[in-house]
């Protein structure tokens, strides 16, 4: 308990210290953040006795004596209709029920707020692109990026969040994104993670959906010593459909964990889930998919699938679906699948003159271009699948 006290206190430090700089805002902003530090406190670092943390033990990151930095952030021409403005005391939501103390954290400490505005009736045609670079060094410093997406009624858009830095950065990113999408529009939400082995990333992504609207989220995750996605997504208009697609390669001794909730709360909303990993040395892995269909949610349809494929013996993946219905006329169905690469398949191609190693990478790469293959921009796609090649081929 001391060495828990210990840690509070050294974050307890940073923010007195962070509350004197301009960056932390006066007035509404500046009760926000203090409101948000104390709910941290409160509930401290998540363990593994708590149930949603039980298989990922951040005891590392809980360790670090962390000095807040602000991350080098970058965002692509804007066309018209597309605005951006600092954040307000407003856009820092209420503290929502089920999530993550680190969700509090970076309320408290972020220094670059970021919300990205499109207008109704408008059509973004060139991806939007966020790219967040660590700052480099071994310092054991807290970035917290911050990004609030609002779309406009029947307006379209693609986002594209990137997240990097220099290998052998140490940083901890705790990253929060929120995206509101109005009435009838549509949002592609791509999230590209590709942090050196020694850094930490933990991102919450919050999406609210309105009456028949579309958010499609494609999530792929190629790094970090820990890296952590949380996505709640809220169905909370009639005909809108969500659809969560994910994909993480992990080697050494890297731990990827994803836990996703899709919130049903009006009638005649699809959902469709499609998450895939591909483990090599002693990596870990865990999903953690939940689906909520609330009482008024009648004529719901919701698809989960998890899939991993295990490289090596020591690899492991813990995975859970989860299904809380309280409406009788709903299809929703979820399927996990964790297995080692189909002799049989590697058989047949090696029958044909293919050798072993490019037999595998055949069957590898046809395995994860089920969830790349979705992604709609399609320099994105192929940029994709060269990384994943590259960290397959020094695996």
């Amino acid at each position: 308990m001391a060495q828990v006290a210990e840690r509070h206190e050294a974050l307890a430090a940073t923010f007195e210290a962070f509350r004197r700089s301009p960056a932390f805002g006066t007035g509404p902003l500046a009760d926000v953040r203090g409101a948000a530090f104390e709910r941290f406190l409160a509930r401290g670092f998540p363990t593994t006795r708590d149930e949603e943390w039980r298989f990922t033990n951040i005891a590392p990151i809980a360790g670090l004596a962390l000095v807040p930095a602000a991350p080098a952030l970058t965002v692509s021409l804007l066309p018209p209709g597309v605005t951006t403005r600092p954040f307000r005391a407003g856009d820092v939501t209420p503290a929502r029920a089920g999530v993550t103390p680190f969700v509090d954290l970076n309320s408290a400490l972020f220094e670059q707020g970021l919300v990205i505005e499109i207008a109704a009736k408008t059509t973004v045609r060139a991806p939007i692109e966020i790219a967040m670079v660590s700052p480099p060094g071994l310092d054991p410093v807290i970035v917290s990026p911050r990004i609030r997406i609002v779309v406009g009624e029947q307006s379209e858009v693609v986002v594209i969040e990137r997240y990097g830095g220099p290998a052998g950065g140490g940083a901890f990113t705790n990253v929060v994104t929120e995206v509101v999408v109005a009435p009838a529009a549509r949002v592609d939400h791509v999230k590209i993670q590709d942090a050196p082995v020694t850094a930490f990333h933990l991102a919450s992504l919050f999406v609210r959906l309105d009456r028949a609207s579309t958010f499609r989220s494609h999530a792929v995750t190629f790094g970090g010593r820990i890296a952590r996605n949380d996505i709640v997504a809220v169905l909370d208009g009639e005909g809108a459909e969500c659809t969560l697609n994910g994909l993480y390669i992990a080697s050494g001794e890297s731990l990827v964990d994803t836990h996703t909730t899709i919130d049903h709360a009006k009638p005649h909303c699809p959902s469709h889930e499609l998450y895939k990993g591909i483990l090599g040395g002693k990596a870990r892995a865990v999903f953690n998919g939940k689906i909520i269909v609330r009482p008024d949610a009648q004529k719901t349809d919701a698809k989960q699938t998890n899939k991993a494929l295990l490289l090596t013996d020591d690899a492991q993946v813990n995975t859970k679906p989860q299904l809380e219905i309280f409406a009788d006329d709903v299809k929703c169905t979820h399927g996990a699948a964790i297995g080692q690469l189909d002799e049989d398949a590697l058989f047949y191609l090696r029958a044909r003159g293919i050798g072993l190693d490019e037999a595998r990478h055949m069957l590898i790469e046809a395995f994860a271009g089920d969830v790349l293959d979705r992604i709609p921009v399609d320099g994105v796609r192929e940029e994709l699948m060269r990384i994943m090649e590259a960290k397959l081929a020094g695996r």
